[in-house]
């Protein structure tokens, strides 16, 4: 595996971390979500403790992580009947 030490800037601190090579871009992007989700609760509420604000970070995202969690991955659309179709076709004697 091809690892990558990079340093990310999160409420003020530095955190030093091995990642795969194909997961920069998107490592990069959930700081950037996160450094803006910390400004906005610093201007909206009376927090000023970054741990504070860190946490209520990450219980909006593992709430969002929960809900997505407990829906369907894929929705049917008629797929399982077309499947169905499909491995009828394959087991029968044609």
């Amino acid at each position: 595996m091809d690892k990558l030490s990079i340093k990310l800037h999160i409420a003020n601190r530095i955190y030093p971390m091995k990642i795969e090579r194909k997961s920069e871009e998107f490592i990069r992007n959930s700081v950037k979500k996160i450094e803006e989700r910390l400004k906005f609760y610093e201007e909206n509420y009376a927090i000023k403790d970054k741990q504070d604000l860190l946490a209520m970070c990450l219980i909006e995202y593992a709430s969002k992580f929960e809900s997505v969690s407990n829906k369907k991955v894929v929705e049917d659309d008629g797929l399982s009947e077309k499947l169905a179709e499909i491995e009828a076709l394959l087991s029968s004697d044609i």
